[in-house]
């Protein structure tokens, strides 16, 4: 069992930057954002594997950066130029194997879920 606790959500203006945390209580490979907006289905933001492997979304290439510290077992979700539509519930997930296609897939094959933290865009 590996628990995750996300934080660091909050509200900005678009535009602006916010870097979101995600403290996992064991080493795991593969560990990723993923995101839920109100009325919208689950959708794969980023994932990221031990050895720094990196996948994202197309709606966020270039904008987002995820990024991990292997010593602590966090990762970071760096968001830069935030859009109102970035404005969800934005989960931290894991599992065991390879990171893959978790992001194309939404999430799905992810074992382990955190809680979520809310990233609020205004415009």
């Amino acid at each position: 069992q590996v628990d995750l606790v996300e934080s660091g959500g909050g509200s900005v203006q678009a535009g602006g930057s916010l870097r979101i945390s995600c403290a996992a209580s064991g080493h795991i490979n593969c560990m990723g954002w993923f995101r839920q907006a109100p009325g919208k289905a689950r959708e794969g933001v980023a994932t990221i594997s031990s050895g720094d492997t990196t996948r994202y979304a197309a709606s966020v290439k270039g904008r987002f950066t995820i990024s991990r510290d292997n010593a602590k077992n966090i990762i970071y979700l760096q968001m830069n130029s935030l859009k109102p539509d970035d404005t969800a519930m934005y989960y931290c997930a894991a599992v065991r194997t390879l990171c893959s296609d978790k992001v194309q897939r939404g999430g799905a094959g992810m074992d382990y879920w955190g809680k979520g933290t809310l990233v609020t865009i205004s415009s």
